[in-house]
């Protein structure tokens, strides 16, 4: 059964009037899909750094036999990708470069219990 990552609506923050993450906050929905595709061990996800610094964070879709859809290279949003980094949520693995460019795979890390909760068959599990 795949695993499916429950998160809570979260508010805007009293500092700041935004909602986003903090260090062990809870997630935006953009940044909770962020994570629940990082996370997915058959979803591998790459973080590609142009020179100049411009960012692009992206994962293979595979072809949905049901629907047609599919089979091609999807980015995910930069500055939810950003917020989750800078936060803790997902790490950056080894480099690997190009005179253009540098790869790197990105992971997702375990968050305290309680912040993100994964449910598996409809049962909370710790």
């Amino acid at each position: 059964m795949p695993l499916t990552v429950v998160h809570a609506q979260t508010a805007p923050t009293r500092a700041t009037g935004r909602r986003g993450s903090r260090p062990g906050g809870p997630l935006s929905p953009a940044e909770a899909d962020v994570l629940r595709i990082v996370a997915d061990p058959r979803t591998p996800v790459f973080v590609t750094v142009r020179e100049g610094g411009r960012r692009r964070y992206s994962y293979w879709r595979p072809l949905d036999s049901a629907t047609g859809r599919g089979g091609c290279y999807a980015a995910l949003p930069t500055a939810e990708c950003d917020k989750l980094h800078a936060a803790g949520r997902i790490a950056l693995g080894e480099p690997l470069t190009d005179p253009a460019r540098t790869i790197y795979r990105v992971k997702a890390i375990r968050t305290p219990a309680g912040s993100v909760r994964a449910v598996r068959d409809g049962a909370y599990a710790a």
